[in-house]
């Protein structure tokens, strides 16, 4: 099993439009052979952090999800990530 974990920090004023506009990803992402979970959520203290994370039976799995990544105004709102991958 495959646990992706960590944060991703924007702008605050941007983080609810941010959240809001993964919310397909999101779906996407549950639907798709292999996702045991996969969750993004405001951070409850830090107004720039949004909490990752991410469940997956198989590296390969995640990979071909991976494929689609964020759209290029998602990834700019990215000011730092801090996200890793670990094997349970």
């Amino acid at each position: 099993m495959i646990l992706v974990a960590g944060a991703l920090h924007i702008e605050p004023a941007g983080r609810t439009a941010y959240l809001d506009g993964c919310a397909e990803v999101v779906a996407q992402a549950r639907g798709t052979e292999g996702c045991r979970d996969f969750a993004l959520s405001a951070d409850l203290l830090d107004p720039s952090r949004i909490n990752v994370f991410e469940c997956w039976d198989t590296e390969a799995q995640l990979q071909r999800f991976r494929g689609s990544g964020p759209n290029s105004g998602q990834q700019e709102a990215i000011l730092r990530a801090d996200v890793h991958e670990y094997r349970v």
